[in-house]
């Protein structure tokens, strides 16, 4: 999933992706189909994009969030069998490629995503040691979050999901915490956007983008820069202790693929939302990424990631 350049994620999504380069072929140890679940409104994001932010994306985690997750982590029940993650909006895998060697102990992930393509390539993908050096084991389920219940999440020790909230409608978020707090299970959800982007050079329309930007990501009813207090308040409704912290892209001349991919994408997700802005968003974006080629632009693009504690299940309210 991708908050931070909603357009980027999907401008080359019409055509099919290529496998990864040099990467093993995907071979998914277990795929099941959740049910009611077909291919119509299948999202299609481009794993070129995703494998493009993963290390922004590791860079930018809340790792403050991490040390008060392994407590509860150790005081669960069961826990001498090891940990049982769900990882919603897997996308091309990387939030276990960043979490998994950050644990102790045997891990199960359960890969969920509606898209077939990105569950083989996070499969493929998957790490194989945790932190103690234990063993990684992966399953693909292919689902809709909107179908997310307690039951799905018998047996989890936590939920995971990066790049998520924000593509969610407030009656989605209410689905997958309900669905937590019922499970009794801790969640991470990480870099969800927060509505503010810092440029340096400042522009005269760096204000005038962003807000269409926010906009569009708000489009459908979806929550966009909403999307981290609404899903705290409905975890605080349902009596979980909520944590959040600030996990913001920092990009400068190291980075500079990335944002100029991520350029492309905000640029165009305001002319989308504001059509008359496109013949000033053109020579805009064209100044932006000259600076950018130049090595001379600054991005912070903010978001923010909530770590979720319900009462584990059984526990008197």
């Amino acid at each position: 999933m991708n908050p931070s350049a909603s357009r980027a994620a999907r401008h080359r999504a019409d055509t099919p992706p290529e496998e990864p380069p040099n990467s093993p072929a995907p071979a998914v140890p277990s795929t099941a189909l959740l049910p009611g679940t077909g291919d119509a409104d299948v999202p299609r994001y481009a794993p070129q994009w995703l494998r493009l932010r993963e290390a922004a994306d590791a860079a930018a985690r809340a790792h403050e969030l991490l040390d008060p997750l392994r407590l509860r982590l150790a005081h669960r029940s069961g826990r001498g069998t090891g940990l049982v993650v769900h990882d919603l909006g897997c996308g091309t895998g990387s939030m276990g490629r960043w979490l998994a060697p950050l644990l102790d102990g045997p891990q199960h992930w359960i890969l969920h995503d509606r898209d077939p393509r990105l569950l083989r390539f996070a499969a493929a993908g998957s790490p194989r040691t945790t932190a103690d050096g234990n063993q990684v084991t992966v399953t693909a389920r292919r689902g809709d979050i909107g179908r997310l219940t307690a039951g799905t999440l018998a047996g989890a020790s936590l939920v995971t999901a990066s790049a998520l909230l924000d593509v969610l409608t407030a009656d989605e978020i209410d689905t997958l915490v309900a669905a937590c707090v019922g499970a009794g299970c801790p969640a991470l959800l990480t870099l969800s956007v927060v509505g503010r982007v810092e440029l340096t050079p400042v522009h005269p329309m760096d204000r005038e983008i962003g807000e269409a930007f926010n906009a569009h990501q708000r489009r459908g009813h979806l929550l966009g820069p909403g999307a981290v207090g609404a899903a705290c308040e409905a975890f605080a409704r349902r009596g979980a202790t909520v944590r959040v912290s600030p996990s913001p892209w920092r990009l400068g001349a190291q980075e500079a693929e990335l944002a100029a991919e991520w350029l492309h994408g905000w640029v165009g997700a305001a002319v989308e939302q504001r059509p008359e802005l496109a013949a000033r968003a053109d020579t805009y974006l064209r100044d932006r990424l000259a600076v950018c080629a130049a090595g001379e632009l600054r991005v912070g693009v903010h978001h923010g990631d909530v770590l979720a504690l319900p009462r584990p299940t059984g526990e008197a309210s």
